[in-house]
C-alpha cells in the first residue's frame, strides 16, 4: 500500500500542473460515512429553524442517514479491496463489520434518546449532530491505515465524546464527567502523538504497512517505547485496567443515552484501532504486546467484575461491568488465531444488543422515577413487567447464562483461548464470569423476589405507564428489539458465527497475522 506523503511528493515532482486532480482516490469506500455526514449537516440546518421543527424532523433525518449507511456497508461486504485516499483508508471486511456495529449502536442510542432529551430539556438537534460526529470519527477509525487518518479520526471521536459527556450543562455531575474525560483523553492523545512521531522517525512513513515492514528490521528500544505509548492509548479507548479511571465517573455523570453509545460504539472503535495498529504494525513485537495485553486482560476481568459487586448505582455497576467485558474481548486478540479474531467480532456484535437493551431499560426506569439506585428497583415486577423482563434477560446475557446470546459469545472466546493454550486467561475469565453472574442476578432478585410490602418507595410511587408521550414509541421499539435479539440470538446464532468468520477471512491484515502465528507454532 503506498504511503500518502511519499506518494504525493513523488507525484508532484513528475506530474504536469492539474494532473494531481485526476488521481483516483476511490472515494466510494467512505460512502457510508458520507451518509452519516450528510445527516449531520441536515440535522444542524434543521436545528436552525427552531426547537419545534428540530423535534419533528431530526429523528427521521438521523434514521435515513444511518439506515443508508448500513445499506451501503452491506454492499461493501466481500467487495474487491482497493486502498482509498492514497492508502489512508481500507474498507476490508473487518472495517465493514466494526463500522456496522458502530452505526447500529448509534441508531439504537438515538432511539432511546428522544424521550430522555425531551424530559431533560436539552436541544435535540445539537445532541443528534454531536452524536453523529462521534459516529463519523469512530467509523473512519475502523478503516484508517495511516497515522494521520488514525489521529484525525480518533480526535473527531474523542472531542465529540467530551461534548456529549458534558451535554447536561446544568448538571454538575455531567460537567465534572466531561472535565475528567477531557483531561485524561487529552493526555492519551498526547501520548499517542509522541508514539506516532517515534514510529515516523523509525520508518520515514506514516503508512501502517510501511511502518510494520520497517519495524521488522528495526527492533530497537525506541520501537519498544513507541509500542508502550500506542498500547496506552488503545487501553484508554477500550477502558482497560489500569487506564480505566475515567470510566466509572464518566458513566455516572454523563447523560444515560451517551453512556449507552460510549459503552459500545467507542469501545468497538478502540478494538478496531488495536487490531489495525498492534497486529498491523507491531508484528515484530508480537510476543511483547500479547504479554502486555494478557496482563491488561487479567487485570480488567478481575478488577472490573470484583469492584462491580460493591456498586449501588446502576450506571457505575455497568461501567465496571464494561471494563470486565473488555477483558473478555481481549482474550480473542491475544490468541491471534482465526477463531480468536472471529470471537472478538462476534462478541462485540452480541455486546451491542445486550448492553444497549440493558441501558434502554435503565433509561425507561430513570425517565419514570428519576432514580439510578439499584435498591430502588426493589419490587419493580409488580408495576412494570416489561422493564423487569427486559433488564433480567439482558443482564443474564451479559453474565453468560445459556441460552442467551452472551453465553455463545463467551463460549467462542473461551474456546479460542483454550485451543491456543491461553489457560490463564480462560480460567480467570471463567472465574470472573461466575463473579459477574452474582451481581447481575442480585439486581434481578431485587426486582423479582421482593414481596409487595418490601418494594422501594420509588416503586410504590411508580407513575402510570404512558406510551403515547413523545419519544416513548422509539424507546419501546429499541428495548423490545434488543431484548428479542439477546434472547433468541443465542439459539439462532449460526448466521452471526458465519458473519464473524467471513469478516476475518476477508481481511488480509488478519490473514497475514494468522499465517505468521501458524508458522511460529510450527517452528
Amino acid at each position: 500500500m503506498p504511503d500518502m506523503g511519499a506518494f504525493l511528493l513523488a507525484t508532484q515532482a513528475t506530474a504536469a500542473p492539474g494532473e494531481l486532480l485526476n488521481l483516483s482516490l476511490n472515494a466510494s469506500a467512505v460512502l457510508p460515512e458520507a451518509a452519516v455526514l450528510l445527516a449531520m449537516i441536515a440535522t444542524l440546518l434543521v436545528d436552525l429553524a427552531g426547537e419545534k421543527v428540530a423535534t419533528r424532523w431530526v429523528p427521521p433525518i438521523c434514521y435515513v442517514g444511518l439506515g443508508t449507511s448500513l445499506v451501503l456497508l452491506a454492499l461493501q461486504w466481500n467487495a474487491p479491496l482497493e486502498p482509498s485516499f492514497l492508502g489512508a483508508f481500507l474498507a476490508d471486511n473487518l472495517a465493514v463489520a466494526f463500522r456496522a456495529v458502530i452505526a447500529l449502536s448509534t441508531l439504537l442510542s438515538l432511539l432511546i434518546s428522544w424521550r430522555y432529551a425531551e424530559k431533560s430539556g436539552t436541544p435535540v438537534g445539537e445532541y443528534a449532530a454531536i452524536l453523529l460526529a462521534a459516529t463519523l470519527g469512530a467509523m473512519l477509525l475502523c478503516g484508517a491505515t495511516d497515522l494521520v487518518s488514525v489521529f484525525i479520526s480518533l480526535e473527531t471521536l474523542s472531542v465529540a465524546s467530551y461534548l456529549l459527556s458534558g451535554y447536561m450543562k446544568r448538571d454538575a455531575r455531567s460537567s465534572e464527567a466531561a472535565l475528567k474525560y477531557l483531561l485524561v483523553g487529552s493526555a492519551a492523545a498526547a501520548v499517542f502523538l509522541y508514539g506516532s512521531s517515534l514510529l515516523y522517525g523509525l520508518s520515514g512513513s506514516t503508512s501502517l504497512d510501511t511502518i510494520g515492514l520497517a519495524l521488522q528490521t528495526s527492533n530497537t528500544p525506541l520501537a519498544a517505547l513507541a509500542l508502550v505509548f500506542v498500547l496506552a492509548t488503545v487501553a484508554f479507548k477500550i477502558a482497560a485496567v489500569p487506564f480505566h479511571q475515567w470510566t466509572p465517573d464518566v458513566y455516572e455523570g454523563s447523560p444515560t443515552p451517551v453512556v449507552a453509545f460510549l459503552s459500545v460504539g467507542s469501545k468497538a472503535a478502540g478494538f478496531a484501532l488495536a487490531l489495525r495498529i498492534l497486529v498491523g504494525c507491531f508484528g515484530a513485537f508480537d510476543d511483547q504486546w500479547k504479554l502486555l495485553f494478557t496482563v491488561l486482560a487479567v487485570l480488567s476481568m478481575t478488577l472490573g467484575n470484583v469492584v462491580a459487586l460493591a456498586q449501588t448505582s446502576m450506571k457505575r455497576m455497568l461501567a465496571y461491568s464494561s471494563i470486565g467485558q473488555a477483558g473478555f474481548v481481549m482474550i480473542g486478540m491475544v490468541c491471534g488465531t482465526e477463531d480468536g479474531f472471529a470471537a472478538m467480532v462476534l462478541y462485540m456484535a452480541a455486546y451491542l444488543f445486550m448492553n444497549l437493551g440493558a441501558f434502554a431499560c435503565i433509561i425507561l426506569f430513570s425517565i419514570r422515577t428519576g432514580s439510578d439506585r439499584i435498591s430502588d428497583y426493589a419490587g419493580l415486577y409488580q408495576k412494570d413487567p416489561l422493564i423487569t423482563l427486559g433488564l433480567s434477560l439482558c443482564l443474564l446475557s451479559l453474565g453468560g447464562i445459556p441460552p442467551m446470546l452472551g453465553f455463545f459469545g463467551k463460549i467462542y472466546l473461551f474456546f479460542a483461548g483454550w485451543a491456543n493454550h491461553e489457560y490463564l486467561l480462560v480460567v480467570v475469565g471463567l472465574v470472573t464470569s461466575v463473579v459477574s453472574i452474582y451481581y447481575y442476578i442480585s439486581v434481578i432478585k431485587m426486582m423479582v423476589v421482593k414481596e409487595p410490602q418490601e418494594a422501594s418507595d420509588v416503586v410504590k410511587a411508580y407513575p402510570e405507564v404512558n406510551w403515547s408521550l413523545m419519544g416513548m414509541q422509539p424507546l419501546r421499539v429499541a428495548l423490545i428489539g434488543c431484548v428479542a435479539i439477546t434472547a433468541v440470538g443465542g439459539i439462532l446464532s449460526n448466521p452471526l458465527f458465519q458473519w464473524a468468520n467471513t469478516a476475518v477471512a476477508g481481511t488480509p491484515l488478519l490473514q497475514q497475522a494468522i499465517a505468521l502465528s501458524s508458522l511460529k507454532g510450527l517452528g
